[in-house]
């Protein structure tokens, strides 16, 4: 008799170290590698398959045609995916579901860097883009907090951290103005006053920029959690 086979649906894959992980619909998770592939194809999330388990590990798999995939029936890769990244463009700039992987966050915000950096200076079109970039930073943003277990809502957390820096920064500039009882031409005539009265302003402005700094290292440098969590399956398959 041939080896039992099973069908099941792939979790996740890592194109740099060629393994990843299958749900068979037999409830059990398997691992796999790359060399276990019999298809001429692109493994993805969410692509279906048909295997050979053996213990807790998927042998001999066969990517089947017509199941839900990034990159195009059975696999083959499309325009949706970068090649050899795994990177899908629908799911990662628009969706705000699931896990997010370092190295595909910084794709997505290298995407978006860039289209505003090309596009940015064409009148409109570059005001459309930077309208429809601030959505797929948001997305890319999201996820990624969920791939550290942390909720999406972080996201606003440098924003508003912004713009109160913002908004106490100009309080203090005018406000000191109009204690002083100087007109704007005093202060345009005395640097050193305009400089005590600018300073604590314009170091709260700097921490305003600061913050968005800080939260891109976070979420871009923090390491995935290991195993699912309530957003979904390690998207490396850890």
């Amino acid at each position: 008799m041939g080896a039992t086979r099973l069908r099941g649906e792939i979790l996740s894959y890592d194109t740099t170290t060629g393994t990843g992980l299958i749900s068979g619909d037999d409830g059990a998770r398997y691992d796999f590698v790359s060399a276990a592939l019999q298809s001429p194809a692109v493994p993805a999330a969410g692509v279906r398959v048909d295997f050979v388990p053996e213990g807790s590990v998927a042998t001999q798999i066969l990517i089947l045609a017509g199941g839900p995939t990034p990159t195009g029936v059975a696999g083959f890769a499309t325009a949706t995916a970068a090649p050899g990244s795994g990177f899908d463009f629908k799911t990662a700039l628009l969706s705000f579901e699931g896990r997010l992987r370092r190295s595909h966050f910084w794709i997505g915000f290298l995407i978006l860097f860039g289209a505003n950096v090309v596009l940015g200076w064409i009148p409109l079109i570059g005001l459309i883009v930077w309208l429809a970039s601030i959505w797929g930073h948001v997305a890319i943003s999201v996820k990624r907090l969920h791939d550290m277990g942390k909720t999406g809502w972080y996201v606003v957390a440098p924003y508003v951290a912004s713009i109160a820096l913002c908004i106490i920064g100009v309080v203090m500039m005018f406000g000191g103005m109009a204690a002083n009882g100087f007109s704007e031409d005093y202060y345009e005539g005395n640097p050193a006053a305009a400089l005590a009265l600018m300073g604590p302003a314009m170091g709260l402005f700097g921490l305003a920029l600061l913050a968005g700094f800080v939260f891109l290292l976070w979420i871009g440098l923090v390491d995935s959690q290991k195993g699912e969590n309530r957003f979904g399956p390690n998207p490396k398959g850890e």
